[in-house]
């Protein structure tokens, strides 16, 4: 069975995946998609189009 990932999102709306039931890092809060990694990875792509932090796009 695959492990499991959460997709997580900082203050700065940048992306990235963690496993599913552990602790997030602090400024990290989940993005309400979980699945594998490949799947996780998948929907950041679809997702996140524009990679600049926040404070660079205003």
């Amino acid at each position: 069975m695959e492990e499991k990932f959460v997709v997580v999102v900082n203050h700065e709306e940048q992306h990235s995946i963690w496993p599913a039931g552990r602790e997030l890092p602090d400024g990290w809060r989940e993005a309400g998609f979980e699945g594998t990694r490949s799947d996780c990875l998948a929907h950041i792509a679809r997702a996140w189009t524009d990679l600049r932090p926040l404070s660079a796009r205003h």
